[in-house]
């Protein structure tokens, strides 16, 4: 196929997006993939920190970690929580299917669109999935308050909120969070999913998960290969009262957790800093990916507190189509959101990446673009003389200005210490 010689029948096989593995392993010789799919922290780990992980490989891979309580509690000691109010697994996703077998025994209340797993794994238990609709005319925003009427209304016996949520990159204040777990005290329980929120500069502790541990019926979800950019480790963690917390943990294998995340965790306060210019670098590729993407004709482009930004293409454009379009022509791969429920394949979300990461995506969106309108208006004027993105140290105007360092802890601002 032109271009880089991806053969995109990859991307049209299953439910999911297909893996970078998949596709590299397609490729060409010597093309390289940029990945606008998989939500990644593109700053870290550093450069640095990859080669003290490589020099510890042959250790990592050879032995046994520690059992799963100890990963555990070092984790709980770097957070400032208390280690009975944590669980930690192999990613999220292993804690939303134990939620849903331990947890969950008749009805789940999550708005859509949002993260798959959440309607998926109670369907394939014969959970009632009550699905709450949000609204593209009001950019998928939840609003709290018509939320709990439908929860009460279809007698819902659990709910799920995602704050940040995916794919569309809302953000509920703590305050308005706070309240929703207090309206909801009678429920079996009350999910927040807070994968993304590390990338939200909405609130400086914008977490409820010291709020989560002090109630009777509440679990908050993180999702640290997100944060730290290692999808790959597959490691996350819940965040809730003893009982609750015990109750998941019991039911986890004692070592589920490789030698590779233990390693990480281990790291983790060693590399504070590094870890919070990260979300400071991110939070301001953000806010240029999303006004480089409004320069393209007919986009719609969605405010996001995530590492990802929601666009709507124009109506001419096929989502699917510019997919393969720009994997097989441009080396860059994206997210079509036809498969989640609530959208369709008009929508496509776009991870957030530097800046001349984020330069190919748009000559590639621009070249789809031309054959469908006149030339002029995807005609492009020079990378070279755009506004000066590509230099790091030459920041836009707009741009909110951060301190080059914060003072306290990233580690309470993850948990919302």
């Amino acid at each position: 196929m032109a271009g880089t010689g991806i053969d995109t029948s990859i991307l049209h096989k299953g439910a999911h997006s297909a893996s970078y593995f998949d596709l590299a392993r397609s490729a060409g010789e010597g093309v390289e993939i940029v990945d606008f799919c998989i939500p990644c922290n593109p700053y870290f780990p550093t450069p640095e920190m990859f080669d003290e992980l490589s020099r510890d490989l042959k250790n990592i891979l050879k032995y046994y970690p520690s059992d799963s309580m100890g990963i555990t509690k070092k984790l709980a000691s770097v957070l400032g929580l208390h280690p009975q109010t944590v669980a930690m697994a192999n990613g999220s996703t292993e804690l939303i299917t134990w939620i849903d077998h331990l947890l969950i025994k008749e009805s789940v209340a999550i708005p859509i669109p949002t993260f798959g797993r959440w309607t998926d794994q109670p369907f394939e238990t014969g959970k009632r999935v009550d699905m709450f609709p949000l609204q593209e005319r009001d950019g998928f925003r939840l609003n709290l308050d018509d939320y709990v009427r439908f929860i009460r209304e279809r007698n819902s016996r659990v709910a799920v909120i995602c704050n940040v949520n995916n794919p569309d990159g809302n953000y509920i204040p703590r305050r308005d969070v706070i309240r929703f777990m207090d309206m909801l005290g009678d429920l079996d329980l009350v999910v927040i999913d807070e994968s993304f929120i590390d990338f939200s500069d909405a609130e400086q502790y914008p977490s409820v998960g010291p709020d989560a541990v002090i109630r009777p019926n509440t679990v908050v979800l993180k999702s640290l290969g997100k944060n730290f950019g290692l999808h790959g480790i597959r490691f996350g963690y819940m965040l809730a009262n003893p009982a609750i917390a015990a109750t998941i943990g019991k039911a986890l294998p004692k070592w589920n957790l490789n030698s590779l995340a233990e390693k990480v965790v281990f790291m983790i306060q060693e590399h504070e800093d590094e870890y919070e210019d990260s979300l400071r670098l991110l939070s301001r590729d953000r806010r240029g990916m999303a006004a480089e993407l409004s320069r393209v004709p007919g986009l719609t482009v969605f405010p996001s507190q995530g590492n990802f930004i929601l666009v709507k293409l124009p109506t001419e454009w096929s989502g699917v189509a510019l997919r393969d379009f720009l994997v097989a022509n441009h080396g860059v791969y994206t997210r079509e959101c036809g498969n989640k429920l609530g959208m369709t394949s008009q929508f496509m979300r776009m991870v957030v990446r530097p800046a001349r990461d984020v330069d190919r995506l748009i000559d590639g969106m621009m070249d789809y673009g031309r054959q469908f309108m006149a030339r002029p208006q995807y005609d492009e004027e020079p990378i070279d003389s755009r506004r000066g993105w590509n230099n790091p140290n030459d920041v836009p105007d707009n741009l909110i200005q951060y301190p080059t360092r914060r003072s306290d802890y990233p580690g309470r601002r993850a948990a919302g210490q």
